[in-house]
């Protein structure tokens, strides 16, 4: 019952996807190359590193895990470590997942999911485009005209 009482008290205020997150003087983050969706020139593509960050607020100790799934969320791309982390009541905790090499092998919406204490607790999507089909099958012959 501690549990369940714990969960109901714990809030993801927001997610952010970017390349690298690093600890500075004071206890402050500095995020770099902050993203929502993600255009390359090709598919497949690997990114060197890629980081999610939770910030929470609540109460509690629990376990965090993020996992990235494919469009049809039958496969799993990558999965986190389950990392436990703790927000004093009434405060706020930061979680962050670090990936290396990450592949998308294909276009479309993947699903970046936050699970607490083994429970699917958030989801937000990541979509991924190829530029050259994304400009659709005219642009290339326009550009040429």
């Amino acid at each position: 019952m501690k549990t369940t009482k714990q969960e109901n008290k714990l809030k993801l205020v927001y997610t952010i996807f970017c390349d690298d997150v690093r600890l500075e003087a004071g206890n402050k983050l500095s995020l770099m190359g902050v993203f929502q969706n993600i255009m390359v020139q090709q598919l497949p593509v690997s990114l060197i590193k890629f980081a999610v960050l939770n910030h929470w607020q609540g109460e509690g100790t629990h376990l965090s895990e993020v996992r990235i799934l494919s469009p049809d969320k039958r496969q799993a791309v990558v999965v986190s470590q389950p990392t436990r982390f703790e927000v004093a009541s009434g405060g706020f905790a930061d979680n962050i997942s670090f990936f290396v090499n990450v592949t998308f092998a294909e276009p479309g919406q993947y699903w970046v999911q936050t699970l607490i204490d083994s429970t699917l607790f958030d989801e937000q999507p990541l979509i991924i485009t190829d530029a050259r089909s994304a400009q659709g099958p005219d642009a290339a012959s326009e550009a040429v005209n």
